[in-house]
């Protein structure tokens, strides 16, 4: 593919610039930065590549940028040897212990839901192509992007979650929690019923101020590559004083990748986790790009570096979580990435 070619040529001359393909489309957009400005992100048109908190929102302007499309038209390599997940028993350990003071505190009242998360290093170095190219045809019906800044590093990512699609004034999101592991008959729990419940509250309760007519679905599920979710569809009109910016700082971070009430819930994220989640958690995609924003949650994602890859997964967490079970969901959600990459010669 012409695009990825140009790609793998503007990272070995350390040049910025992002493939994707959105949710259900074969075709691969491809935007290329002519210079290695780090553009921080205000209210320009361009390619978004937000993070969790205090990261560098960074944009690749339509004004400085090459932008290009083309048709995904090749075959996963079946040779490929990709990964399995063995995550040592110290960070099923951590990560349960972090569980179960989550649900503490959300018994003592400090917050109702928090969404918490875990690095998985990779030590091994990745063909970037041919794990790309993977991502792309598996996951049809997510986001499928692949990011590189020198001055921030390379990212890559399979999203199904929409932050928000505005256009014409109108927006659209969705509340999206609870997972399992995909099966002809999903039956979903309490648990991950009130978990995705409290997504969509926050989400009301966030932008009924700023829109019209806030219309919402009823919960509904989602296939997403191994897993499936509880869905919501959420859509409004802005008032006429309300920018898409505001709508955006409105729902970012939504209570789906951080939990509520947000300030609380992010102080314990940001004191308990132990690790940086950068751009994990932020938000990636197009800013008044051909009229329009669509903007994805940056989930199923990784962080590709020279001899290793870390991969960035979390789940919602309620007074009813089980820790053992909230590791295991951690394990699968990471096999969307594990299941992808393919090691270097």
């Amino acid at each position: 593919m012409k695009l990825i070619d140009k790609a793998l040529s503007c990272f070995q001359n350390q040049l910025p610039f992002v493939l994707y393909a959105k949710p259900n489309e074969e075709i691969l957009h491809g935007i290329f930065q002519n210079d290695v400005a780090l553009n921080i992100f205000e209210n320009q048109s361009g390619f978004v590549f937000a993070g969790f908190y205090k990261e560098t929102n960074v944009v690749f302007p339509i004004a400085d940028s090459v932008i290009f499309q083309e048709e995904i038209n090749f075959e996963i390599d079946k040779n490929s040897i990709q990964f399995e997940n063995n995550s040592e028993e110290n960070a099923k350990r951590l990560f349960e212990n972090l569980v179960r003071n989550g649900v503490s505190e959300i018994k003592n009242g400090t917050f109702k839901k928090v969404v918490l998360s875990r690095k998985i290093e990779v030590s091994q170095a990745i063909d970037i192509v041919k794990s790309y190219q993977n991502l792309l045809k598996k996951y049809p019906t997510a986001f499928r992007y692949l990011w590189f800044h020198p001055k921030i590093g390379m990212w890559m990512g399979a999203t199904p979650e929409q932050l928000a699609m505005i256009k014409n004034h109108t927006f659209e999101t969705v509340a999206l929690a609870g997972t399992q592991v995909y099966t002809e008959n999903v039956t979903w729990q309490e648990k991950e019923i009130v978990e995705q419940q409290l997504v969509t509250d926050y989400i009301k309760s966030r932008t009924e101020n700023l829109v019209d007519s806030l219309q919402i679905s009823e919960a509904y599920t989602q296939k997403a590559g191994n897993i499936v979710h509880l869905k919501s569809d959420i859509s409004g009109k802005l008032l006429p004083n309300v920018s898409e910016l505001d709508l955006i700082n409105a729902l970012h971070p939504t209570s789906a990748i951080c939990g509520m009430p947000l300030i609380e819930a992010r102080n314990f994220i940001l004191e308990s986790e132990n690790y940086n989640r950068k751009y994990y958690a932020g938000f990636v995609g197009e800013f008044q790009m051909q009229e329009q924003t669509n903007l994805f949650v940056n989930l199923r994602c990784c962080e590709i570096e020279n001899t290793k890859t870390n991969i960035y997964v979390g789940c919602g967490i309620t007074k009813d979580s089980q820790a053992d079970k909230e590791f295991i969901e951690t394990e699968n959600k990471s096999n969307t990435i594990l299941s992808i990459l393919v090691k270097s010669n």
